[in-house]
C-alpha cells in the first residue's frame, strides 16, 4: 500500500475515523503539526480495543494520546541524564585503571601487549585500537581539551580521550581488557566481569535511543540480564521458568542503574520516575496506569526496589 503525504486536515480525520475523540481542533492540529503525526501515532497501541480491532477504546481523547507522548518523552530524559552520569563513571574508573597500570601517553596505554592475549580476539583488539585512534586524530585540532594537550604536552592520555569516545567504543573497550583488569573494574561495582560488560552494551543500546527521541518506554533489547536478587526481592512472577518482567526491558535498566548509580543518584531517579508516573496517571481515564506499566515491564512494586539492599 502506497503511503502518501497528509494534511494536517486529513491527519486529524484519520485519527476520528478511528475513534480518537478530538475535543480541540485546533489544539490538536498544533500539536501534530509541532510534534509529527508518525511519531504521535507510535504511541497508540496501548488505547487500541485490541490486538485485531486497531479501533481506539470508546472515549478515549487526544489529550489522553499526547499524555503518554509527553510522558515518554520526560521518562527518555530522565533515564538519559542518568545513563550519562553511568557513562561519566565508566571512563573515569576505566581510564584511572589503564592510566595507572599502563602508563599516560598513548603509546603507552594503546599497545596491544596491554590487552587480552586471547588469540581469538586478536582482529577485535586491532579493531579498537584503530578506533581509538582514528578519534585521536579527529579530535586533536577539533575538542577543546584534546587540542589543549596536544598543543602543550604532545599527546593525549586516556582520561582527556575518554571524553571524546562513545559510550559504544568504551564498551568495547572493557571487552577486550586482559581478564585482571576487568576484574579490577567489575569489583568496583560489584559485579561478575561478563555481567557488567552484558550491561554496559544494553546501556548503550538505550543512550542511543534516548539520544535519537525513540520510544523507549515499551522498548525491548535483544540482550536479557541474568536473574538478580532484586527479581526475588520483589516477588517478580515467573512464566515459562522466567521472571516476567526486569529481563530485558525497562525495569532491567532499572535494575541495571540500581547496582551501577549511588545510593542518592539511584534515589532521586525512581523519586522522578514516580512523579512522572503519576502525572500521566491524572491524565489517563480510559485505561489504568497498570497497563502502562505492564508495557515498561515495571511491576506493581517497582518501587520497593529504592529501600533494597
Amino acid at each position: 500500500m502506497k503511503k502518501e503525504f497528509k494534511t494536517l486536515n486529513e491527519q486529524i480525520e484519520i485519527l476520528k475515523n478511528k475513534g480518537l475523540v478530538i475535543e480541540d481542533i485546533e489544539y490538536a492540529k498544533e500539536v501534530l503539526f509541532r510534534e509529527n503525526y508518525f511519531f504521535l501515532n507510535g504511541y497508540r497501541h496501548l488505547f487500541m480495543k485490541s490486538n485485531t480491532d486497531r479501533t481506539y477504546i470508546e472515549g478515549t481523547t487526544f489529550l489522553e494520546l499526547y499524555s503518554l507522548f509527553l510522558f515518554d518523552r520526560t521518562f527518555r530524559n530522565i533515564i538519559f541524564k542518568n545513563i550519562l552520569v553511568i557513562e561519566n563513571n565508566i571512563k573515569s574508573i576505566i581510564s584511572y585503571q589503564l592510566s595507572l597500570k599502563y602508563g599516560y601517553r598513548e603509546r603507552d596505554y594503546l599497545t596491544p601487549k596491554n590487552f587480552t592475549p586471547n588469540k581469538e580476539k586478536s582482529k577485535q583488539v586491532n579493531d579498537i585500537l584503530k578506533k581509538m585512534k582514528r578519534q585521536i586524530n579527529i579530535n586533536a585540532t577539533q575538542h577543546s581539551a584534546t587540542m589543549h594537550y596536544v598543543t602543550n604536552y604532545g599527546f593525549i592520555p586516556l582520561w582527556v580521550l575518554v571524553k571524546v569516545l562513545s559510550f559504544g567504543i568504551v564498551g568495547e573497550l572493557y571487552s577486550i581488557l586482559k581478564k585482571e583488569d576487568q576484574l579490577s573494574i567489575a569489583d568496583i561495582y560489584n559485579l561478575d566481569i561478563d555481567v557488567l560488560g552484558n550491561y554496559l552494551t544494553i546501556l548503550s543500546n538505550y543512550r542511543n535511543l534516548c539520544a535519537h527521541e525513540d520510544i523507549v518506554f515499551e522498548n525491548k533489547t535483544q540482550r536479557k540480564i541474568n536473574d538478580t536478587k532484586y527479581h526475588k526481592q520483589l516477588n517478580i512472577p515467573i512464566m515459562d521458568d522466567d521472571y516476567i518482567y526486569g529481563k530485558n526491558d525497562l525495569f532491567a535498566l532499572i535494575i541495571i542503574m540500581k547496582q551501577m548509580l549511588s545510593l542518592e543518584e539511584f534515589t532521586n531517579l525512581m523519586e522522578e520516575i514516580r512523579h512522572n508516573l503519576a502525572n500521566l496517571e491524572m491524565n489517563l481515564h480510559h485505561i489504568k496506569i497498570d497497563k502502562v506499566l505492564d508495557r515498561m515491564g515495571f511491576p506493581i512494586n517497582y518501587l520497593e526496589i529504592k529501600n533494597l539492599n
